[in-house]
């Protein structure tokens, strides 16, 4: 906000002296969209892509309503956390006072920003802030930018899923998910099992953190530095800048869900469905939990088969039967009548998979996890190396691990060094079958697959194995397709 610099000045499209707290100085918006002005002696500036929010008129004044950092006010020159400030100027008569306002709001509009939005909220996820959050954060910002919106409250799980399937995309520009991130997964499912889903998906989706897990607002935020804060996500999508997004495909029959965050079987997936029976103790419950798996801890049979990205070719070896298996629908034991995808709606990207370089890996296992993101969670970043768009899965793979360096290794989930261990596999792919097993130790208990925080499938003797899952605990295939979706991202 305050200009130190030197140098010359960029195009002026407008210059005018305004009142400015009851003195007239001069203003200028230039042609890459800063405005300059004195006050106090000192040069200040605000660049409109950055801080303005946007504008309105009350009598003769123009409030320019900015997000600017806190310690820019106070001591400039320093970074601090963002914070809401309203500049008041008055041009020196109602035509220039026109002029300003349609210059300004010329170059707002050229940023491509948002101006309709559709919300969701959850009002039941995480510790039950989400209401809380868009009241303080989320409104505010919104109002300050002009940005109209719909707000609709989710009132069940695949609530979500059931409006966008319907919804006239046309009127808005964008989703907007408070929440954390089973909305999110929601969202694009429903998009993808519409008749429409080539343009539904095309619609840009944002995610401010209000859940338990907040995997992609975090991995958003955090690829610039920024705190993961509902602010700074709504702050970003206000901005309307965007990025492709992979979208994982799991197929099993004629059954599909599409995936943007993380699967996994083991040890993950285990700690993160089975610790919901101490959710009285909030997000201590996953290391309190962490602690029981670890010390108590499971192995599984099975198998995954996989194609490496470039680079990773020497990982697994040759599997010989892939391209007779990739030739079949996998079969779906769960069901007398497969959950079909709708007839025209998505169903995964088109890859001639049997030509493939298809390797293998046999259990047992301790934990298999695929990511499409950096973050699992707010302190949880398990794939480093995980893009938004790159076409891959990034796979952390355990299979034999003593307890104590298990134990070491979860202490390091916090920052991602957990992958440079030689007891962890890391490494790229572009497809995924896996064969989950029995566990080692008794062959009537089975394990859990969990896919964006939900169960996929729950095989025998498991957490809650009564109820139905929307897959069974058998053979799956994943597919990814490069940067289908799209996301608000910061700049």
């Amino acid at each position: 906000m305050d200009q130190t610099g030197g140098g010359e000045l960029a195009l002026a499209l407008l210059s005018d002296r305004v009142l400015l707290n009851g003195t007239v100085t001069d203003v200028t918006l230039t042609g890459d969209g800063v405005l300059r002005w004195t006050e106090g002696g000192s040069q200040r500036c605000l660049e409109v892509d950055k801080e303005v929010l946007g504008f309105s008129t009350e009598g003769p004044r123009i409030k320019i309503r900015a997000v600017v950092e806190s310690a820019k006010i106070c001591c400039p020159g320093r970074r601090g956390a963002p914070m809401r400030k309203t500049f008041v100027f008055e041009p020196q008569s109602e035509d220039l006072l026109r002029v300003w306002c349609q210059k300004l709001q010329d170059f707002i509009d050229s940023l491509g920003r948002p101006k309709r939005l559709f919300v969701f909220l959850n009002p039941f996820g995480g510790k039950k802030s989400a209401s809380k959050i868009f009241l303080d954060d989320v409104k505010p910002l919104l109002e300050d930018a002009n940005v109209e919106f719909t707000l609709q409250e989710t009132k069940h799980q695949l609530h979500a899923k059931e409006v966008v399937q319907t919804l006239d995309l046309s009127k808005y520009d964008g989703i907007v998910c408070v929440s954390g991130d089973g909305v999110l997964v929601e969202v694009v499912n429903g998009l993808l099992e519409r008749e429409d889903w080539d343009t539904a998906i095309k619609i840009p989706l944002g995610a401010v953190p209000a859940g338990t897990g907040n995997g992609m607002a975090k991995s958003l935020l955090d690829s610039v530095g920024h705190p993961c804060t509902a602010f700074n996500a709504i702050l970003a999508i206000i901005r309307g800048k965007r990025c492709s997004l992979d979208v994982a495909t799991i197929s099993q029959g004629e059954t599909r869900f599409f995936s943007v965050l993380t699967l996994a079987w083991g040890l993950v997936a285990d700690i993160d469905i089975e610790s919901e029976k101490y959710r009285w103790m909030g997000s201590a419950r996953l290391d309190f939990y962490g602690l029981q798996r670890i010390f108590h801890l499971r192995k599984y049979n099975g198998r995954i088969s996989f194609v490496p990205a470039p680079g990773f070719e020497d990982y697994g070896e040759p599997s010989s039967h892939m391209g007779e298996f990739m030739g079949q629908e996998i079969c779906n034991p769960s069901h007398d009548e497969p959950m079909k995808v709708q007839q025209g709606s998505y169903r995964g990207p088109t890859v001639a998979l049997e030509s493939l370089n298809w390797r293998k890996i046999d259990g047992p296992f301790v934990s298999v996890w695929l990511h499409n993101v950096t973050w699992g969670g707010e302190n949880t970043k398990a794939a480093p190396d995980a893009k938004f768009s790159d076409g891959y899965l990034d796979l952390i793979l355990i299979r034999n691990c003593p307890r104590l360096a298990l134990l070491a290794l979860m202490t390091e989930l916090n920052n991602g060094n957990h992958v440079k261990s030689p007891l962890v596999f890391y490494f790229k792919v572009k497809a995924f079958v896996l064969e989950p097993g029995p566990r080692t130790d008794d062959a009537t208990k089975e394990g859990i697959i969990d896919v964006d925080g939900e169960v996929l499938a729950r095989g025998k003797a498991t957490y809650k194995s009564y109820q139905k899952a929307l897959m069974a605990y058998d053979k799956l295939q994943i597919t990814v397709d490069q940067g289908l979706a799209t996301i608000f991202t910061p700049l």
